[in-house]
């Protein structure tokens, strides 16, 4: 094929290339410098699960609880006329209402 790039090395090419490697170019720890010391698996793995974590939605609190309930319509509209935040607002108003009133 024209245009192509194909590799012209050989199995023994690829061989005596990787034992010409310089010894400053090897990756072994001399013990020397801490910062060049290499990850271990156990902090790879660390590192990959952080990464994880950090994707998508943040972990709830533990505290909140997700339930359906029945709103009138205009009270709903008026939170929500607020704007951002309303479901927070809501639930501040229910603990409001809580303080100063007894359910039993």
């Amino acid at each position: 094929m024209t245009g192509s790039k194909t590799n012209t090395m050989n199995r023994k090419n690829v061989l005596a290339a990787v034992r010409t490697v310089p010894a400053e170019k090897d990756y072994v720890w001399d013990g020397k410098n801490e910062a060049d010391r290499p990850a271990t698996a156990a902090e790879l793995v660390a590192g990959v699960a952080a990464a994880r974590r950090r994707r998508g939605r943040p972990a709830g609190s533990g505290v909140k609880e997700q339930v359906a309930i029945r709103v009138d319509k205009e009270i709903l509209a008026a939170f929500r006329a607020a704007g951002p935040g309303w479901q927070t607002r809501m639930n501040y108003a229910l603990k409001d209402w809580l303080k100063t009133h007894s359910l039993i």
